[in-house]
C-alpha cells in the first residue's frame, strides 16, 4: 500500500522509480513556492471567516506557512522529488510543522484550481516585472536621445540610405516600441491576475467557499466565471508568451542596428567593452556577441509559445497533466526576456556614438533628393513631374560623381528653369531635419513633443 503519496489511498503499489522522475515537477515549478505560499495563506483566511476552519487552526496555517517560507529563502527547505511538486512539498512540511491542522488547509481546493491561481499569479508578476525593466530601458535611450537632437544619420529604407534623419528620432522609435510592448502586458495582467480558486478539480465544490475574498487578499482583478475553464485555461500564459516573443522580437531590432553600426565600414558607434568579446585567433577583433546572442535568443522564446500551443491545441476538457508542460515554456522566457532587457538597458546606456563618421555618411546616397522634389513642387509643379525632374538630377550627380549641392546651378536649371540659387539651402541636410516637424517626425520641435510623451510614460 502506497504511504507516501498523499492521493494513494486508493493504490496498492508503490509508484515506479522511472514514472516518479518522469512526472516530478518540483525541480522547476519550485519557483512558484512565493505564490503557492501566498494563495494557501489567502485560502486559510477565507476558510476560517467561512467558519469551514476555527480562527486559531487558519493561525496555525498561516504561521507556518509564514515559516515555510523563510526556511525556503534561506536554503533551509528540502525539497523532496517524491512529493511530486511545490504544493505538495510544502503541503507536506505544513503538516510537520503543525500537526491536523495542515492536513485541513487543501479543504475545499483542488491542485487543478491551486496550481492555476499560483501560476497565474507567477505570470502576472513576472508581466509586472518585466514593465518594470522596459520603462528603465526607455529611460536609458531617452537619455541618449536627449544628447542627439541634432545628431544627424541617414534613415533607411530597404536598408538604402532615404533621408537624412535626427540620431534622437530613431532611438525614440525603439521607446515607442517598447511603449506598447509595456501596455500589452497590463492589458494582458488584467485576464491573468483572475482567481481561479474555488472551482476545485473541475466542478466547484459543497464548501460555502468565498472566492472573491480570495481574490481581494491577492489584490486580483476578479474570480473565474466557469470553473472548467477556470482549471483548463492557460490563454494567459500564451498571451504574456506572445508579448514576450514581441518583445525579445523589438529587442532583436534594435541589435540588428548595433551589430550592422558597430561594423568600422559604418563606425557610427563605439561598443562598450563590458558588452563585446574578442576573438581567439585575431588580436583586432570586438565582436557584438551580446547583441549577436540576443537575436538568436529571440527563437528560444518564440519556440517557448509554439511549444504551449501545441500543448494546448488538443486537450479535451478540463484539466489534464499535459499541462504540466505549461511551467518550463514560461519560465524560459520570463529569464531570457527579464536577462535581455536588462542588459540592453546597460549596453545602450555606455553605449556612445559617433557623430562625424554619421554625418559623413549622410554625404552618400542622394538623401536630400526628396527635398529638391518638394522644393519644385512649391514652385507649382506637379509632384509626379518633380519626382521626374528630381530623378534626372541623381543621375547627372552620378554620372559626374558628385552630390546634388555639388551641381552647379545651371546644370540645376538645365533640367528645370524654375530652379533658383535658394535651393542650396534647400539641399541642407540640416535643413531638411528641421523643417520636418509635423506630428511624429523628425524635426527638434517634433522630438521635444516625443520626449514629453515618452518621459510622462516612463514615470
Amino acid at each position: 500500500m502506497s504511504e507516501t503519496k498523499m492521493w494513494g489511498g486508493r493504490f496498492r503499489q508503490q509508484t515506479a522509480g522511472l514514472v516518479e522522475a518522469y512526472t516530478e515537477s518540483v525541480s522547476y515549478d519550485y519557483l512558484l513556492y512565493a505564490q503557492d505560499i501566498a494563495g494557501s495563506s489567502a485560502h486559510a483566511k477565507m476558510l476560517a471567516k467561512q467558519g469551514v476552519l476555527t480562527q486559531d487552526e487558519a493561525t496555525q496555517i498561516v504561521n507556518g506557512l509564514a515559516q515555510i517560507k523563510k526556511e525556503i529563502e534561506n536554503g533551509e527547505f528540502k525539497w523532496q522529488q517524491k512529493l511530486e511538486d511545490v504544493h505538495m512539498n510544502i503541503e507536506s512540511r505544513l503538516t510537520e510543522l503543525i500537526g491536523e491542522a495542515g492536513k485541513k488547509l487543501h479543504t475545499g481546493r483542488s491542485r487543478n484550481d491551486q496550481v492555476a491561481l499560483d501560476f497565474r499569479l507567477f505570470v502576472s508578476d513576472s508581466l509586472r516585472n518585466w514593465q518594470e525593466l522596459l520603462k528603465a530601458l526607455c529611460q536609458v535611450f531617452i537619455n541618449q536621445a536627449e544628447q542627439h537632437i541634432h545628431t544627424l544619420l541617414p534613415g533607411c529604407t530597404h536598408m538604402q540610405p532615404a533621408q537624412p534623419v535626427s540620431l534622437a528620432q530613431h532611438l525614440l522609435a525603439y521607446v515607442a516600441m517598447f511603449k506598447r510592448d509595456s501596455e500589452r502586458m497590463n492589458d494582458c495582467d488584467k485576464r491573468t491576475r483572475i482567481s481561479p480558486l474555488g472551482a476545485a478539480a473541475l466542478a466547484g465544490t459543497t464548501y460555502p467557499l468565498n472566492p472573491l475574498a480570495v481574490a481581494d487578499e491577492l489584490k486580483m482583478y476578479g474570480t473565474f466565471i466557469n470553473s472548467m475553464d477556470a482549471v483548463s485555461d492557460r490563454d494567459f500564459v500564451a498571451e504574456a508568451l506572445f508579448c514576450a516573443g514581441l518583445t525579445m522580437t523589438h529587442l532583436s531590432r534594435i541589435c540588428e542596428d548595433l551589430i550592422i553600426w558597430a561594423n568600422p565600414m559604418f563606425g557610427f558607434i563605439n561598443l562598450p567593452d563590458a558588452y563585446a568579446t574578442g576573438s581567439s585567433i585575431m588580436p583586432q577583433k570586438k565582436n557584438p556577441d551580446v547583441a549577436e546572442l540576443m537575436r538568436g535568443k529571440v527563437g528560444r522564446v518564440y519556440g517557448d509559445l509554439f511549444a504551449l500551443l501545441t500543448t494546448l491545441k488538443g486537450l479535451p476538457m478540463t484539466y489534464n497533466r499535459d499541462l504540466q508542460e505549461d511551467k518550463q515554456p514560461f519560465f524560459d522566457a520570463n529569464q531570457t526576456v527579464s536577462h535581455s532587457i536588462q542588459l540592453m538597458t546597460g549596453m545602450i546606456g555606455e553605449l556612445t556614438f559617433n557623430p562625424q563618421k554619421m554625418y559623413k555618411a549622410l554625404k552618400q546616397g542622394f538623401l536630400n533628393a526628396t527635398e529638391l522634389a518638394d522644393y519644385l513642387v512649391g514652385k507649382g509643379i506637379a509632384f509626379r513631374e518633380a519626382h521626374h525632374i528630381t530623378g534626372s538630377a541623381v543621375a547627372l550627380a552620378e554620372e559626374k560623381n558628385l552630390t546634388l549641392e555639388d551641381l552647379q546651378l545651371s546644370e540645376l536649371q538645365s533640367l528645370c528653369s524654375l530652379i533658383d540659387s535658394d535651393v542650396y539651402e534647400v539641399l541642407k541636410v540640416e535643413n531638411a531635419v528641421a523643417r520636418r516637424n509635423t506630428p511624429g517626425g523628425t524635426g527638434e520641435k517634433s522630438i521635444k513633443a516625443q520626449l514629453e510623451i515618452f518621459k510622462s510614460f516612463v514615470k
